[in-house]
């Protein structure tokens, strides 16, 4: 009899390791799915849109990062910014666009990603009350970063992270310095992984 107790406990305890390892591996899939799924796609316009309040260098490439000041998935992308103005030296202009969702109180987007961004050399932070900005550029997700020439062409649109709110190597990053510096590069489009423009409380709550 207590042999057979012995039994059934040591099948309820692997059984439980099962299901316990069954669980652990699908939260695992998910939490992977979700940082490799890309936002919507952008639709920025192939000119310079003249009435946007961004101000260019002249003679410098313009590099525009579209943001929203509660997606922590962000905060990789500002590190990545960083990373990318040093590497430039000076050699493209920046700016950084945190919209204020309808609802926000004035001054809202000032965030500590704003911080961040403002401590960049090069880079220009500017909010984005009315959403005028997002909507001229066609931004649909926090992250999206576009090059605009000198010349005021579009050069290249998507994200500067290999994926969610992770920091590092990744091509968006690599494309805009081979334009900046060689005139071109392997790739003008890469994803964006960054919550909604234009949801705040889906950004708030991640």
């Amino acid at each position: 009899m207590t042999l057979q107790i012995g039994k059934i406990g040591t099948w309820a305890i692997g059984g439980f390791a099962i299901v316990w390892l069954g669980t652990v591996a699908l939260g695992q899939r998910a939490m992977m799915n979700y940082d490799f799924t890309p936002a919507p796609v952008a639709t920025p316009p192939v000119k310079w849109p003249q009435s946007s309040v961004i101000s260019r260098s002249d003679g410098l490439p313009t590099v525009v990062l579209l943001a929203h000041p509660k997606c922590p998935c962000t905060r990789a992308t500002i590190e990545e910014l960083a990373r990318l103005m040093a590497r430039l030296h000076n050699r493209a202009s920046a700016a950084v666009v945190f919209v204020r969702p309808h609802g926000f109180s004035e001054g809202a987007e000032r965030t500590d990603l704003w911080s961040s961004a403002a401590r960049i050399p090069g880079v220009t932070v500017l909010s984005d009350a009315d959403g005028h900005e997002t909507a001229l550029f066609g931004a649909q997700a926090s992250g999206q970063t576009l090059l605009y020439s000198a010349a005021g062409d579009l050069q290249f649109s998507g994200g500067i992270t290999a994926s969610r709110g992770h920091s590092g190597d990744n091509l968006g990053q690599s494309a805009i310095i081979s334009l900046v510096t060689m005139g071109s590069a392997v790739t003008h489009h890469t994803s964006v992984y960054g919550c909604s423009l234009h949801d705040p409380e889906r950004a708030a709550t991640r």
